[in-house]
């Protein structure tokens, strides 16, 4: 195995890693790119754009648009990805208590998960809080997973003889982690790790983790597991590609929506005005008129980013009878004849010679035609910016488990593509 793919994947999944939600992805990414040199901007007040300088600005504390604006320029590259992956989400007032029982936490879920990879791994919880301080409302970060873990336990085999043959999960009654045999308060344990009193603590956005570490495995290493690769593997890359990366004649932008597990219809989804209020402040600060607005639209591209699935030996039949995309088999190129993902021939055979023209390996994908697949951001964020996109990803297994599995190569492949398109 190339040490290059092992070192690119760690890069990966350290960031994976610091990033147990999507505030804490966007954190992590505005860091970085504030340490290359990207000059943040707040929406709350106008922009100032210097040809020459890179910038970004960030929404809701967990979507982020970042870009670079060379000397001369017609368009823009964008890529886009999304910061959240399906979990559950801690309710207010969450102690569940029964006589003699252990306390648990009550939960709902967020976005299409597999429920039965949280059973029995150990979790914690992360996310945001809003404290008051001096009789303001402050937004502080907190990770628990120092001090806290948590199971959500199975019923033995013993108690459930159908275990192995399915059986419906239900939320409420079975997927409540366990919290404490005694007398703990769970806004005792969030106001100790937001460094709060408890009556200044506010409000919550806070979700359940996998703790479990990434590991490489196979003969060589040439696959991973972790949480969260989809769809922080794409994200991580977009914004890896952008800060190291020099554009050349064209804008150069990262895209990072949240929320879009649930749809992506929020202020900060993709199916929000983030990227269509950023491009055009962009281009009034730089004072284009309407029509050199419209001129820069037409000369743009998006690439999509989000995964999609390997075959699954197992289950090869689930996959497309002529498409049998694979992990370490390279780029996906994703089709989908209802539109769910953009690529359409001219998107497709740029996004092609590109890959050609720079050795980088790709593959098709298409879903089995008898078995739907999900949809991602590229066919929602067209609907405020209307640019050609193209929608690509990696091949991964267990998508939406809470411990999803990649190919190694893929990574250096994926972030490959981006450099290449900033530079094209």
């Amino acid at each position: 195995m190339d040490q290059k793919y092992l070192t690119d994947t760690r890069r990966l999944l350290n960031y994976i890693m610091l990033s147990p939600s999507p505030f804490h992805a966007v954190a992590m990414a505005a860091s970085e790119l504030e340490a290359a040199g990207f000059i943040p901007l707040d929406e709350r007040k106008p922009f100032s754009i210097k040809r020459g300088n890179s910038y970004y600005v960030k929404r809701n504390s967990s979507a982020l648009i970042a870009f670079t604006v060379p000397s001369s320029f017609s368009g823009f590259h964008i890529v886009s990805a999304h910061t959240d992956s399906p979990c559950l989400k801690i309710k207010w007032n969450p102690e569940v208590k029964a006589q003699g029982m252990p306390t648990r936490l009550n939960v709902e879920t967020y976005g299409g998960l597999l429920l039965q990879s949280w059973f029995d791994r150990p979790l914690s919880i992360a996310g945001r809080v809003f404290i008051r301080r001096n009789g303001k409302v402050e937004e502080k970060l907190v990770n628990m997973g120092q001090k806290m873990t948590l199971v959500i336990p199975n019923l033995a085999i013993h108690q459930n003889r159908e275990a192995n043959n399915g059986w419906k999960i239900s939320v409420q009654k079975e997927m409540l982690p366990l919290f404490s045999d005694g007398d703990a308060s769970f806004l005792d344990e969030v106001a100790s790790s937001a460094e709060c009193r408890k009556e200044d603590l506010l409000d919550y956005d806070l979700f359940l983790y996998n703790k479990t570490a990434p590991v490489f495995w196979g003969a060589e290493g040439e696959y991973f597991s972790s949480p969260k690769i989809d769809d922080l593997g794409c994200a991580w890359s977009a914004f890896e590609a952008l800060k190291a990366t020099a554009p050349t004649g064209k804008i150069s932008m990262c895209a990072l929506f949240d929320n879009e597990e649930t749809g992506s219809g929020t202020k900060q989804g993709a199916l929000s005005d983030f990227l269509l209020s950023v491009t055009e402040r962009i281009m009034e600060s730089l004072g284009m008129s309407a029509e050199e607005k419209y001129i820069q639209y037409a000369d743009s591209r998006m690439i999509s980013a989000d995964n999609g699935h390997a075959v699954h030996p197992a289950w090869k039949e689930k996959s497309d009878v002529t498409n049998f995309p694979r992990m370490n088999g390279g780029v996906l190129l994703k089709y989908s004849a209802s539109q769910k993902y953009t690529t359409d021939a001219e998107s497709g055979a740029y996004v092609k010679n590109l890959m050609e023209k720079n050795n980088i390996p790709y593959q098709v994908f298409h879903n089995n035609s008898d078995v739907a697949g999900g949809s991602t951001l590229g066919n929602l964020s067209s609907q405020k910016v209307s640019i050609r996109t193209c929608d690509v990803g990696v091949a991964q297994l267990a998508m939406h488990s809470s411990y999803e599995s990649a190919g190694t190569k893929d990574t250096t492949a994926l972030l490959s593509l981006f450099s290449s398109f900033y530079k094209d």
